[in-house]
């Protein structure tokens, strides 16, 4: 996949783990470029407009709670989203390798620290969310 623009989100785990630098070192250390970065308290719409795929899935409430329970790191990233999906290690933390993000410090669900966009397509929309122009 080519280097593009994509969505990281520092989730209210790893703000309040104080892991921000930890975790946007290794993306660094990496070689991604970040091109814009803001801390915030999502609101309920916009946690749900971002997880709007999973509307019907049985973890949609519980994950847009957990969103909204603290500040989130929004981070708009420019590299190869396939590289920067296996530094993050896998969305199970108990199934994530260690030396990835959540293999070295994740342990549950939804805490499972960070976000990423899995496509450019999924990029440009949630870009769009939490950076509009």
């Amino acid at each position: 996949m080519a280097n593009c623009s994509f969505f990281v989100m520092l989730k209210p785990d790893a703000v309040s783990r104080d892991l921000i630098g930890t975790i946007i070192s290794r993306f660094e250390k990496k070689g991604f470029d970040i091109t814009e970065l803001k801390m915030i308290q999502p609101t309920r719409t916009l946690a749900e407009s971002h997880y709007a795929e999973h509307r019907e899935k049985s973890f949609f409430e519980r994950v847009v709670n957990f969103t909204i329970s603290g500040r989130v790191v929004a981070i708009q990233m420019f590299g190869n989203i396939d590289v920067a999906r296996r530094l993050i290690g896998d969305t199970i933390p108990w199934c994530a390798e260690t030396g990835t993000i959540r293999g070295d410090f994740a342990n549950e669900l939804p805490k499972n620290l960070v976000h990423c966009s899995d496509s450019p397509e999924s990029a440009i929309r949630e870009l769009a969310l939490w950076f509009p122009v």
